[in-house]
């Protein structure tokens, strides 16, 4: 199972170089530090039907860190949920896929993002929703640690504790580096899993790049009742995809020639790997 996850990650980061190759830019690294998570979700945890985007029963998720949308979309149409062909269209004119998410124009997605601290009030209004429906539906929902940088995020931090929603699971996607450098260099954050803990909510911290760990801290955090839950995500922006992981400013990049062509070189050869293929 972890080897089936671990090939649809590998599959979701080259379609991800690839649609931003194809636009010949776009935000690359903060897409492929969550490809990991998002392969763990859809491939197995979320309640979904690709056939049916809009099954009121569904589990959702919401993508508040809205430049990260390209993985998403690469995820989906992994699943059937569009034709494939579409990413081909990423963020051009009359494209069904901008830039950030957008629940009108796409299948599959249950939030429009982009306002970065918006996501996490949005996504505690569906998990309220789903309460309320009482059907077992759970909201999942992903911040970036730059995007902490908000204070939407903590105002909702408080507010989704004093309401116990324990349906809700909030990923911090702890890459280290945001638009105009470092966390640190920008607004020095401190121990999030601390800050999130001393809110109320259920907490744990692991590598957001391996499967198995976030299999198992998803698999605790349904398990919590009267909170919500925060899993700290430890990634590297770019992972997976060497050339892009050591460009030290990789939040938004240039996709063309030698460079676009080395980081499928690499996408191609992990997945092969994994297929149990030659290198």
């Amino acid at each position: 199972m972890i080897r089936e996850l671990e090939r649809f990650a590998a599959r979701i980061r080259l379609e991800t170089v690839k649609q931003i190759g194809k636009r010949g830019f776009g935000h690359l690294g903060g897409a492929l530090s969550v490809v990991d998570a998002l392969a763990v979700l859809y491939g197995g945890v979320m309640r979904i039907d690709p056939k049916n985007p809009d099954w009121p029963e569904r589990d959702k998720l919401v993508m508040s860190k809205g430049h990260a949308g390209p993985a998403l979309y690469s995820t989906l149409a992994l699943l059937g949920y569009f034709p494939m062909e579409w990413l081909d269209t990423l963020n051009q004119p009359g494209t069904r896929l901008p830039s950030h998410c957008d629940r009108l124009l796409t299948p599959g997605i249950d939030m429009t993002t982009g306002s970065l601290g918006q996501g996490v009030s949005t996504a505690i209004g569906l998990a309220l929703a789903q309460r309320m429906d009482g059907k077992g539906a759970r909201t999942y929902v992903f911040v970036g640690d730059g995007e902490c940088n908000e204070g939407q995020v903590w105002e909702g931090a408080m507010f989704a504790a004093s309401q116990k929603l324990d349906n809700l699971t909030l990923f911090v996607d702890v890459n280290g580096k945001q638009l105009d450098g470092t966390t640190d260099e920008v607004l020095e954050l401190g121990d999030i899993a601390a800050k999130f803990a001393a809110f109320g909510w259920h907490v744990q911290t692991i590598d957001g790049q391996e499967a198995a760990a976030i299999q198992a801290a998803v698999t605790a955090a349904s398990l919590v009742p009267n909170r919500p839950s925060c899993i700290v995500l430890n990634t590297t922006k770019g992972a997976g995809v060497p050339s892009i992981e050591s460009i030290e400013l990789n939040h938004h990049l240039p996709m063309e020639g030698e460079h676009l062509e080395t980081a499928l070189r690499e996408c191609e050869k992990t997945l092969r790997t994994l297929e149990g293929g030659t290198v």
